[in-house]
């Protein structure tokens, strides 16, 4: 392709905000209220991205418990939290610190959680949590968040520059330099914009494009791998989640879902040959019900629970689809056996839940209406009726534990480069559901309280000599897509032979040959991208950036994956590493799924992941312990004070 007419335009903000999820409008709208008003929020399309276009049955906020007797602290709150592996205590206590402050300014925003007539917030228990500190607004907790964040952002008159897409961040000397973006409002020339700023919270989401069996939206993609390019350290990057969802629309069937007792019926390619291969496995059809029912708050893969726990039900959806190449769908028309069910005779913990909802009696959908009747309407509105269509799934990417490697101010170890949400690993191999939500918010507020109030944050040394390197280094991204005329491969074609390769290799079951086999290729591919992928018109330089930007972050995560797989690691949170000394969750199991469990050892450690010179390095270090804080009120009084005089 030749281009034939290449504008730039500058721009310079104090601190931009990259992404507009419920995290990236909160750090705008904090930063604001906290006196920063040299601001604007950078979007690649502002109703895009993971907040706004996902959920689940009733997508959780979890946060401090606030109703009844609940027993509850902050500490106890952040020792949960830190009981996940390969967690940082000092964030696990800020998250815990600051979920009452941020939960109820959503509130105070619009979001309308539940309460009790008296002003208690009540809450449920979710996966991996002791009490009962989650709480929902129905399947579209995190699509609220957002429009109600957004709300407060347009009423202080936030600048946002919509359809620019990040393409390079400029860092000089390990300091934020500025963002180059691609400018996809024009439509006949390449437009790019450089921006310069001192800092950069970078609230882009996790870096969801690199799976292709995924439940993120289309709309989100990520922007890891060009973070990475700039010299920010990747963390626990090996720690994903997994789990079930529809794959027509993209959502996750967790809670009610599973807890309705579903039938999990089997197709071949053809359409033809269905089977309710759950009952070719289980000797119990009241075990196979009872272990359904627990999928609903143990909904992530979890391979602590394989062997004889819930997690045996993603075995079971994954050998059908991958490995028998069958396709699997929930039928909540019939009970499954298509015979009544005897409640009495499952588990105390399923029929006294089902008991309680009044749900014992007739067919999953009848159940469904009875517990959720929202749960049946969010598919209504994407076209699927449960009450005569079957929903297709199959076991996909979810959620990144891990991400950008961040201190307990959510600045990274670039300065002045923040990352917030999901894209900053503060979690480790496993976490509470809903717990996303609230580190989402609480990180948004550290960082903006860090930048509006620490005079040291930035030397103010960005200089014309900087920016004339910088604005170098920039062309050659620019001309990167210049090159790009001469691939034998289309940009799609590109897209789902890496996102595939991904999913294979690097999903919930991996295989250390598989990996580095993986690995190899996408190095192969970056080497030679310009080769590889051909662009025929400018409308696709907007994909031809985000591939490159997804195959350098393939080749960190894999990096990561391979480099825990030589340290003999064990098979933990959301990936099963294959073993052949290990042993298989059952006889009627295949062998691909032999493994051994980590049992804990590599948690209290965090794996970190760098690029530097484009080779990937990883090095390990102890978790930093939760902070041993002096709790008497004169003590943090002065303390207080000493801080507020040095702002």
């Amino acid at each position: 392709m030749e281009i034939k007419k290449t504008l730039i335009q500058e721009m310079e903000f104090h601190t931009v905000v990259v992404g507009t999820g419920a995290a990236g409008f909160n750090a705008a709208s904090r930063l604001k209220q906290y006196g920063v008003n040299d601001i604007a929020i950078i979007a690649e399309q502002v109703n895009a991205g993971t907040s706004r276009n996902t959920g689940s049955d009733k997508q959780t906020y979890y946060k401090l418990s606030l109703a009844g007797k609940d027993e509850d602290s902050v500490l106890n709150l952040a020792e949960d939290l830190f009981a996940g592996q390969c967690v940082d205590g000092d964030v696990a206590l800020c998250e815990a610190a600051l979920s009452t402050l941020s939960f109820y300014r959503l509130v105070e925003l619009g979001v309308p959680f539940p309460c009790t007539e008296f002003g208690e917030y009540v809450g449920y228990k979710t996966d991996h949590d002791r009490g009962r500190r989650a709480t929902s607004v129905g399947p579209y907790t995190s699509k609220i968040m957002t429009q109600q964040l957004e709300k407060d952002v347009q009423s202080k008159q936030i600048q946002i520059l919509d359809r620019l897409q990040v393409i390079h961040i400029m860092a000089e000397e390990n300091e934020v330099c500025g963002v180059l973006c691609l400018d996809l409002k024009s439509k006949d020339e390449l437009h790019y914009v450089i921006i310069w700023c001192q800092n950069i919270v970078y609230a882009t989401g996790g870096p969801a494009g690199m799976y292709h069996d995924s439940v993120y939206p289309e709309s989100q993609l990520g922007s890891s791998g060009i973070a990475f390019a700039a010299g920010v350290r990747g963390k626990n990057l090996t720690e994903w989640q997994f789990g079930m969802a529809s794959l027509q629309p993209r959502w996750n069937v967790s809670g009610t879902y599973m807890q309705v007792l579903p039938r999990l019926i089997s197709i071949d390619s053809h359409g033809n040959d269905e089977r309710e291969f759950l009952l070719d496995y289980f000797d119990s059809k009241e075990e196979m019900l009872s272990l359904l029912f627990l999928k609903g708050y143990q909904w992530p893969f979890d391979t602590n629970k394989i062997f004889g726990g819930s997690s045996i039900i993603d075995l079971l959806v994954y050998q059908e689809t991958i490995i028998k190449k069958r396709r699997v769908f929930l039928d909540y028309q019939k009970n499954p056996g298509d015979q009544e069910i005897v409640f009495e005779k499952l588990s105390s913990e399923a029929y006294e839940y089902l008991k309680n909802a009044d749900a014992c009696f007739g067919t999953p959908i009848q159940r469904l209406e009875q517990m959720n009747e929202l749960a049946i309407h969010f598919y209504q509105e994407h076209g699927v009726d449960l009450y005569q269509d079957k929903l297709e799934i199959a076991i996909c990417a979810q959620h990144n534990n891990g991400g950008l490697a961040v201190d307990h101010h959510w600045q990274t170890n670039v300065k002045g480069f923040f990352a917030v949400g999901e894209v900053a690993g503060t979690h480790g191999v496993t976490r509470p559901g809903g717990s996303a939500l609230n580190a989402g918010q609480v990180g948004s507020t550290r960082a903006a309280e860090y930048i509006a109030h620490d005079k040291n944050i930035s030397t103010g040394r960005m200089n014309d000599s900087m920016k004339n390197v910088c604005r170098e280094r920039a062309d050659q991204v620019i001309q990167l897509l210049t090159g790009a005329n001469h691939g034998t491969k289309s940009l799609s074609e590109a897209w789902k032979e890496a996102t595939m390769r991904m999913s294979q290799c690097g999903g919930m079951i991996r295989n250390k040959e598989e990996v580095k086999k993986a690995l190899d290729e996408t190095e192969y591919v970056l080497i030679n991208y310009l080769q590889y992928v051909s662009i025929t018109n400018i409308s696709q330089a907007s994909l031809f950036y985000h591939l490159y930007d997804t195959l350098l972050a393939q080749k960190v995560y894999l990096t990561s994956m391979y480099d825990y797989l030589m340290k003999k690691g064990g098979s933990r949170g959301s990936a099963l590493y294959t073993s052949s000394t290990g042993k298989k969750p059952g006889e009627k199991m295949p062998d691909l799924f032999t493994c051994q469990l980590d049992q804990g050892k590599f948690g209290k450690v965090v794996q970190e992941t760098y690029m530097k010179d484009n080779v990937c390095f990883c090095e390990w270090r102890p978790v930093r312990d939760i902070p041993d804080v002096d709790y008497f009120f004169e003590t943090q009084w002065k303390h207080y004070r000493e801080r507020m005089e040095t702002r």
